[in-house]
């Protein structure tokens, strides 16, 4: 079992995978990554967040169909102008059959019972934050993607989802078919303001 980094260190390296070996992922890893998404902030501590731990075969095929009409009904043309060529390349990829690939699939929702709508997602995306550093820290890929839910229909069916629990995004996660580098991001300095928008913050 690979030991966990330091937290800076992962914060700095995290990258989405969206191609996987074989290599099964054992619950112990899959529970431990569940445990760091559980410990995320939520409004209220209402905790809204739910996973469908899918590895099925059958119904990681299903996603995975799913995953691809949405990038082709659509998803493929609105990314294009937006990505480069290489980035493109890699989501596509993924799109198209590589996440399907990941040996586990993980259904992040959202119950609306738990918590005003209007604060759903933002109450879930801190937990899946977490998930995907957890995921990092212990050697495994992940990624986020959310265009499947475009047929949040299907997946409730898929999954027996009750109406109270809302299919909110995708999580891939297996051991990576390559190591990638850092992340490309800009600087504190160039996102970051002193006081009021403008002001440099060095």
């Amino acid at each position: 079992m690979t030991e966990s980094r330091d937290f800076f260190s992962v914060v700095r390296t995290q990258r989405a995978h969206r191609a996987f070996t074989a290599a099964p992922v054992p619950d112990e890893l899959v529970e431990r990554v569940l445990e760091a998404a559980t410990h995320a902030p939520s409004a209220e501590n209402t905790q809204p967040w739910v996973f469908i731990v899918v590895r099925d075969d059958t119904a990681r095929g299903r996603i995975g169909e799913l995953n691809r009409q949405a990038w082709e009904g659509g998803g493929r043309d609105f990314s294009r102008p937006r990505l480069s060529p290489d980035v493109f390349a890699k989501v596509e990829a993924g799109a198209t059959g590589g996440i399907a690939n990941a040996p586990v699939l993980v259904m992040v929702c959202g119950d609306t019972s738990r918590c005003v709508e209007t604060v759903l997602e933002s109450s879930v995306w801190p937990a899946v934050q977490n998930l995907l550093l957890a995921a990092h820290a212990l050697g495994l890929g992940s990624a986020l993607t959310t265009i499947t839910t475009v047929f949040g229909d299907e997946l409730r069916s898929l999954l027996a989802l009750p109406e109270d629990v809302r299919p909110l995004g995708v999580v891939p996660l297996g051991w990576p078919a390559k190591q990638l580098g850092p992340p490309r991001r800009a600087p504190v300095a160039e996102k970051t303001f002193r006081e009021r928008y403008g002001t440099p913050w060095s």
